[in-house]
This record gives structure tokens, sequence and C-alpha cells, in this order.
């Protein structure tokens, strides 16, 4: 059976729920306000892709391929990026809501989270290795035997990150964000103002 390959093509508005997205190889494909939530994307390959202002919520990625994926002011709760295919495996996300989503032992190095959203998110013996967290609230996101060394915490907030039981030489905070490092030592900081 031969495989499906498009290029080039802009789904808009669509709603997947109701038309499912069929298998395949999509390549420089853009998705505009796109409705993926609780899709099947398993063993979909998504290469140089752009999704803006979709709601990708619950989908299934089983072996779905990202490579050098863009994801723009989307909704993207719930999900297993864990679960994706290790091959190539790369994406930035920009004004997003990754809530209650799991990047567990993934490699996604020089990773850019922008503006966006990270409660709960699971960054368990994950390689971020300088990736960049701009201006992200990462509440509740877990980081353990977690590799982000050389990554970029500056602008980001709300992190509780333990320097014992993870990577991080050459991590770079701001002066506010150290309260995080230092969480589970029950301690005040004081700005001294």
């Amino acid at each position: 059976m031969e495989s499906l390959f498009i290029d080039s093509k802009t789904f808009e508005h669509i709603d997947f729920k109701k038309k499912t997205l069929k298998k395949g190889e999509y390549e420089n494909c853009r998705f505009q306000t796109c409705d993926l939530s609780e899709s099947d994307l398993s063993q979909i390959k998504f290469i140089e892709c752009k999704f803006v202002g979709c709601n990708l919520s619950l989908a299934k990625l089983s072996k779905t391929s990202f490579r050098d994926v863009q994801f723009k002011d989307c909704k993207m709760l719930g999900l297993r990026f864990d679960t994706c295919s290790e091959f190539g495996l790369s994406f930035s996300f920009e004004n997003c809501t990754l809530n209650h989503s799991t990047f567990f032992q993934t490699k996604i190095k020089k990773t850019s989270f922008k503006n966006s959203q990270l409660y709960e998110t699971d960054f368990i013996e994950c390689d971020l290795s300088g990736s960049v967290f701009d201006n992200c609230d990462l509440t509740q996101a877990r980081f353990e035997n977690t590799i982000i060394e050389k990554a970029d915490f500056r602008t980001s907030f709300n992190y509780t990150i333990d320097p014992e039981i993870n990577r991080i030489k050459k991590a770079k905070f701001s002066l506010p964000g150290i309260a995080g490092l230092l969480a589970k030592y029950d301690i005040e900081i004081d700005d001294g103002k």
C-alpha cells in the first residue's frame, strides 16, 4: 500500500473529530485553528510543519514523528510526547498551554519554550540540554534526573528544581528564581528590601 505524502498544504478551521486526519507524511504543512483534540495522530509524520491556534489536547501520539515542528498559540493538554518517535524529535512552543503533558525520557535538546504554561508537566529523565524557557510558568512541573545543562530559565517562574537530583551545570537562572532551586530546604529568602 502506497503511503500518503502531503507537501505544503494549509489546513484551516477543520474539526478533525468529524473528519479524521489521514495517516501519512505531512511536510511543510500549516494547520491553522484546527481541532485535533483526542485525535489519533499515531504513526503520522509531521516534518517542518506549523500548528497555529490549534487544539491538540489528549491527542494520541504513539510513534508520531515531529521533526522541526512549530507550535504557536496551541492548547496541548495532557499530551504524551514520551510515546512519539524518537528519531529526529524536535519542536518549539510559543504561547502554548502544555499543562499535564509528559516529556518523560525524551531527548529534546535546544528546545524553545516561549510564553508557555507548563503546569504539572513531566520532564523526569528528560534531556533538555541547551533548551530555553522564556517567560514560562512551570508551576509544579517535575524535574528529576533531568539534564538541564546550559538551559536558560532566567525569565521563567514558579519552578522547583532540586540541584542534587538534576544535572544543572551552566544552566542559567535569575536571582528571583533561586528560591526554586532551594525549595526543598524550606528556608526563607529575603530580598533585603
